[in-house]
């Protein structure tokens, strides 16, 4: 069901800012930052072996990471597992009464499709599944 960790969501008050760190101090090097509207959402990606970290800054007060970040401040916000076919996968999940806060798959960043479970089913933990387009 899940291939791997595709990455791990970092909240971030500032991506300029969180980038001084991962890129300067750790000499991560990321891909460019995309805006993505429909979530409320700046994303830049930063590539360690198989895997990313992603920062994710909030683009407008009442975005999901806006939340994130009033309530518990910067950090971890999620899990992405990379898997195929994603809506075999959620619909599986459903089926097996899992929680879902996507119940089909939605436009993610770098060319996926995502969907997340919520952390209720997951033992507090939000998860992501993630799909490469082709």
């Amino acid at each position: 069901m899940v291939n791997k960790i595709n990455h791990i969501g970092i909240a971030v008050k500032s991506i300029e800012e969180a980038l001084k760190f991962y890129s300067e101090r750790l000499g991560l090097k990321s891909r460019e930052v995309v805006e993505i509207p429909e979530q409320k959402v700046k994303v830049a990606a930063l590539q360690i072996g198989e895997s990313r970290i992603e920062l994710l800054e909030s683009t407008t007060p009442d975005s999901p990471i806006a939340k994130f970040l009033e309530k518990k401040g910067e950090g971890i916000h999620h899990l992405a597992f990379e898997v195929t076919d994603i809506e075999k996968r959620l619909k599986e999940l459903k089926e097996k009464g899992i929680r879902l806060i996507d119940e089909k798959p939605r436009q993610g960043a770098h060319n996926t499709r995502i969907a997340f479970i919520h952390p209720k089913s997951t033992h507090g933990v939000l998860i992501e599944l993630v799909e490469k387009e082709t």
